[in-house]
């Protein structure tokens, strides 16, 4: 009987803590409809374009675990604090092309005049159990109350690293227009914002959020969720071709054909960002491994690429500034132009600076 109450209290404690907000909501009614619709939904969820196993064949999830919690590489964080730069981003010169990035896959655009943000996280953390998943020392130098109006608020998907819901509930009165994937509209009209100023899109296709900004949805090969229940809202990658500049804004994603095809139809692109980091062959085909990131940059006829999705918190076992150091070794040798700016530091597209390499004060 006491195991049997045991039992009973944890389950419903495990219940009611997915009741929290933050956990969001699955898409209904129209949204639901719209969703069942797609050619990508099958199932009962959505799919990727190529067979995509969670794991790598032969990979047990009991393997995965022992490696994550026991395996780690004793190098997965940085051993100091982070060195960082801060700007007032609601001063700057609105004539200015330029970006800031946050660290993981948050990043502040600022083209023609019209302010951008991708996926933030200003949380500290990117998990629903905070202490679980928290950001490196050092890399929390900006917050939501630091970010100037934003005219386009761009959501890859609903991961908690790229979707928080304490930032986004944050930034609500800040936010003019919102792109993302189908299905992640639920989510932040569940936590207040109007359906009127978001653009929900299915791979394959296109929107113009504000003139002159056309935005065309690239499929990504990934996942999603935000429980246990998987692929009830889409993942995406994003071709923006603004008056001046062509810029890929892209989600997490394993390597795949997706990119070639983007490239012939919307490049070559002046920017090209991409996920690099928490990869590993166990799970081989959700993320990139770095040297496929060139190869993904080149598919999109990049000028430049930068490198996201690493720097700020470990979701992998490899050490924590291997992406950076891989992926620049990698581009060296393609003759490719890497961007790597220190967390927080401003880059103008225009003078584009040399990059010291500050994560080795990290180690």
């Amino acid at each position: 009987m006491t195991v049997l109450i045991i039992l009973v209290l944890i389950v419903a404690s495990v219940y009611a803590f997915l009741q929290h907000p933050k956990f969001g909501k699955a898409a209904s009614g129209s949204r639901l409809k719209r969703i069942q619709s797609s050619t990508n939904f099958r199932d009962g969820s959505f799919q990727n374009i190529s067979k995509t196993p969670s794991l790598t064949e032969g990979v047990k999830m009991s393997t995965v675990l022992v490696q994550f919690f026991f395996q780690k590489s004793k190098r997965s964080k940085p051993a100091l604090k982070l060195p960082s730069k801060k700007s007032d981003l609601k001063t700057l010169d609105p004539n200015k092309n330029l970006l800031v990035w946050f660290g993981h896959s948050s990043y502040f655009l600022q083209v023609d005049g019209i302010k951008m943000l991708v996926d933030p996280v200003f949380s500290g953390s990117a998990s629903p159990i905070p202490i679980t998943t928290k950001s490196f020392f050092g890399t929390d130098v900006y917050s939501v109350e630091d970010m100037p109006e934003i005219d386009l608020l761009f959501i890859t998907h609903d991961h908690w690293d790229h979707l928080d819901y304490e930032t986004v509930k944050k930034l609500k009165p800040k936010v003019k227009k919102i792109v993302t994937g189908l299905g992640v509209g639920e989510h932040l009209e569940f936590w207040g914002y109007d359906e009127n100023i978001i653009a929900e899109m299915d791979w394959n296709e296109q929107v113009e959020p504000l003139p002159g900004f056309q935005v065309n949805t690239i499929p990504a090969r990934h996942f999603s969720g935000r429980s246990f229940r998987r692929n009830r809202s889409l993942w995406v990658s994003f071709a923006l071709a603004t008056p001046t500049m062509k810029i890929f804004i892209g989600g997490d994603s394993g390597y795949d054909t997706h990119f070639k095809k983007a490239g012939d139809a919307f490049g070559p692109f002046d920017l090209v960002i991409l996920e690099d980091g928490q990869y590993d062959q166990n799970w081989k085909y959700i993320h990139m491994m770095p040297e496929e990131v060139v190869q993904a940059a080149k598919d999109l006829k990049a000028k430049m690429l930068l490198p996201v999705h690493w720097g700020k918190f470990s979701l992998s076992l490899h050490d924590w500034d291997a992406p950076v150091i891989r992926v620049r070794a990698a581009a060296q040798k393609e003759g490719m132009e890497v961007l790597s700016p220190m967390i927080g530091q401003v880059v103008y597209f225009d003078d584009v600076p040399g990059f010291e390499e500050w994560w080795s004060i990290g180690t």
